[in-house]
Order: C-alpha cells, then sequence, then structure tokens
C-alpha cells in the first residue's frame, strides 16, 4: 500500500464514463491484517498490527492502528509508543503467500493481462474482458465482490487510462472502494493532488520542490519541462512533467510475454483410461477457451501435455490449425486427436495439459473457417456471463453434469 499523500477532495465522484479507462490498479486493503483477522475475529475493530518483536518493525496495520500515526515500515518500540494497547501479531508469510496466490487467479481468471507489484497488489489490462465481464467499473465491482467471497479480504480499486494515475486512485478508493477517473478528467484529478502523491516524488525531491513553492502536482505542472530538467536533472525533470501532464506510456506487462495460455492438471492417484482423460481434456478445452475470450484472442495452435505415473517422462504434441479458433469444441477435438497419437503408460497419467498458442486478435484479419455461422461462439459467450454472473460451476457441458473436481487433483 502506497503511504503517498493523499487528498480527501479527490475521492469525490469524478463522472461515470469509463470507456477509455481500461488500466485497473488491485491493492489489498491492511492485506497481512486482513488475513490475521480471518483466524481473530476478536480482534476486528481493534489496533492491531502484524510486525516483529520490541526491535522490530511494522509489516501491516489495521486502520484503527493507523488512527493513531501508526504505519508501515515503523519500528514497533514506537510503535507502542503511540498505541500502548497495540496488538502486534508475528508475521505468517507461507500463510500470506497462499491468500495472495488464490487472489492472483482471481484476477487472472478475468484476463491474462495481470502484472502483480507485490504480493498484495496488481495491475490489470481490462481491454480485451470487456466482452465477457461488461466495462471497467463492473469488472472492478466483480473483482471485489469475487475476492471478498471467495477470501473475505477488502480490496480497493483505481481504475483510469494509465497505470499512474489509476495507482494514485487507488490510494484514494480506500478503504475497501473503487474510485473512476474519466480518461477526460485526468488533470483535473492530478493537479489538485499534493506533490508528493506523484511516482516518484520521495521525501528528497518534495522538500526540494515545496522550497520552490511547488506544493501540488498542477504548482509542478506550471513549472513546465525546462525549469523541472534545470531543478531535478534532466531524466528525473522530463519524467515527473510527463506524469503531472496525465502522459504515462508504460503497459501493463505480465510476469511472462504473453505468448500462450494453458491450463493442466496433476493428481494424486494417476488417471488409468482414455474415457478419463479425454474427459479431463474437455475441462481444460473449456477453461483454456474461456481465457482465449476472456483476453481477446484467438489460438493458431492447440498443444497437448502427459505425464507419466510410472517414470514422470513428459510427452507433448501440438499442431497447427486451418484457421484460429477459441471455441470449447474445437480445442478439445484436436486435443482428443493429440491424445489419440499417445500410447498411455500402464501406470497411468499423473499430469494432463491443454495449451493454446500462435494467439491472435480476431479484429487482426484471421480468416473465419467456411461454414461458421457463429452460432457455437455465441452460445459459449452466453456460458460466460453466466459463469460470470453465478459462479464457475453454475454451469457444465452436458458431459461433465455429475463430475466436480475430479478428486485426485493436487492443484
Amino acid at each position: 500500500m502506497s503511504r503517498a499523500p493523499r487528498s480527501e477532495e479527490a475521492k469525490r465522484n469524478w463522472g461515470s464514463d469509463d470507456s477509455q479507462t481500461n488500466i485497473l490498479h488491485v491493492d489489498m486493503d491492511a492485506f497481512f491484517v486482513s488475513v490475521e483477522l480471518l483466524t481473530r475475529p476478536d480482534l476486528v475493530g481493534k489496533p492491531v498490527a502484524v510486525g516483529g518483536q520490541e526491535r522490530g518493525v511494522i509489516a501491516a496495520a489495521s486502520y484503527e492502528a493507523r488512527a493513531y500515526g501508526i504505519n508501515s515500515a515503523m519500528p514497533v518500540a514506537q510503535a507502542k509508543r503511540l498505541c500502548p494497547h497495540l496488538i502486534i501479531i508475528s508475521p505468517d508469510h507461507r500463510k500470506y503467500a497462499d491468500v495472495s496466490a488464490r487472489i492472483m487467479q482471481i484476477l487472472d481468471d478475468v484476463t491474462p493481462r495481470v502484472e502483480p507489484i507485490s504480493v498484495d497488489e496488481a495491475f490489470l489490462d481490462v481491454s480485451g474482458a470487456r466482452k465477457i465481464f461488461g466495462s471497467p467499473v463492473q469488472i472492478a465491482k466483480h473483482i471485489r465482490r469475487t475476492i471478498r467471497e471467495q477470501e473475505n479480504v477488502p480490496a480497493s480499486i483505481g481504475i483510469a487510462s494509465s497505470k499512474h494515475v489509476a495507482k494514485i486512485a487507488s490510494a484514494h478508493a480506500k478503504p475497501d472502494g473503487y474510485l473512476l477517473i474519466p480518461h477526460d478528467q485526468t488533470l483535473n484529478f492530478l493537479h489538485g493532488l499534493p506533490v508528493g502523491a506523484l511516482w516518484g516524488v520521495g521525501p528528497v525531491s518534495r522538500d526540494k520542490l515545496e522550497r520552490k513553492g511547488v506544493r501540488t502536482i498542477g504548482d509542478l505542472a506550471a513549472l513546465g519541462e525546462h525549469r523541472l530538467r534545470r531543478l531535478l536533472g534532466d531524466a528525473a525533470g522530463t519524467q515527473l512533467y510527463a506524469l503531472a501532464m496525465g502522459h504515462d506510456p508504460r503497459q501493463v506487462t505480465p510476469d511472462v510475454v504473453e505468448k500462450s495460455i494453458s491450463r493442466e492438471q496433476t493428481f494424486f492417484d494417476p488417471i488409468m483410461s482414455r474415457s478419463d482423460a479425454e474427459r479431463m481434456l474437455l475441462h481444460l478445452s473449456d477453461d483454456v477457451a474461456r481465457r482465449l475470450r476472456a483476453a481477446d484472442f484467438v489460438s493458431w495452435t492447440i498443444g497437448i501435455k502427459v505425464r507419466s505415473a510410472e517414470d514422470f517422462s513428459t510427452i507433448s504434441r501440438s499442431v497447427t490449425l486451418g484457421a484460429p479458433t477459441d471455441l470449447t469444441h474445437e480445442i478439445y477435438d484436436t486435443a482428443r486427436r493429440l491424445l489419440d497419437e499417445v500410447d498411455l503408460p500402464a501406470g497411468g497419467l499423473r499430469l494432463i495439459g491443454v495449451k493454446a498458442e500462435n494467439l491472435a486478435r480476431p479484429s487482426d484479419g484471421v480468416q473465419i473457417q467456411i461454414g461458421d455461422d457463429g452460432r457455437r461462439g455465441k452460445a459459449e459467450l452466453a456460458m460466460d456471463l453466466v459463469r460470470m454472473k453465478f459462479g464457475g460451476a453454475s454451469l457444465k457441458r452436458g458431459s461433465l453434469i455429475g463430475e466436480d473436481d475430479d478428486p485426485r487433483s493436487l492443484s
């Protein structure tokens, strides 16, 4: 969570036009404390902090503790002086990592364009998720609701046309809210904020600027790029002026460049029969197809991966299609044909995976197969919408009805 200065005025309603605001910054509220309170409900509403012992520092503080002036990175001894009845909980990083992984999966289920920044925050580019999940505001509401329902921890979200503005907006959405900054309100929002809210302005730069009478981002913008470069140096001056004018060309960059979308399943007990393997292929193909549609991609190449339960050897097969697809039945039919090329080991399969590679945009002039009237595509989009509204388990294909997640699965 950012500790940059905030402005109460900036928390107001800036408008409802989210047509050009595809960037979301998701930031969990007092994350470590929120996770601890899941198993310590008796501490809700009390000043609580996660941190080390007397010679350690505060890692996170509840909002009740922050009312006493306690914040992250503060020495525990100082925090105890500010609030003698502060409750200190020793950190459990394994627990936080587990909850974080599940939250990041929730984000990844919306769009693969997720850039984690830390264990409790991430940027999303939702431009490709609109046709399934709706507008950026609807997507933000869906994310907050899903995180609350599945993990019972609060999240705040900033919605804007750039990473810089979305991050500032999420700080002003706290606690447990969202804030939309329409594209045409970017400068109005930025220029009233304290100069220290600008990404890259630390205490030293802030003091230097304030000595020059620069107290708001608007004051900084008014100086002009030339004067800022003289004051702060060429690189810093150029960057801060651009940010102050709302210019931030940085893209949301996932950990891995998006070249494929895949899904695989590992099993405690091996898959022994071809029919069970094909059922798992259908389940995985359905998930991969849904992710393709959510990310606004089609795939030219479909692949499978299977791992022997006997010697853990891995076999991969792939094929390039005559036309790209994002449809479950086409991905599944291809994956099943690839599986037919593999002799199942006597000891069964420990892992099965499906991958869509060689991705393209549907709008990139890709050729659609002759005779495809689009009915299957519309049906699958309709299924996506039902799953979004009522949950992933609310709708299953006929051949999967009656089947829960395989009890043998490890993941």
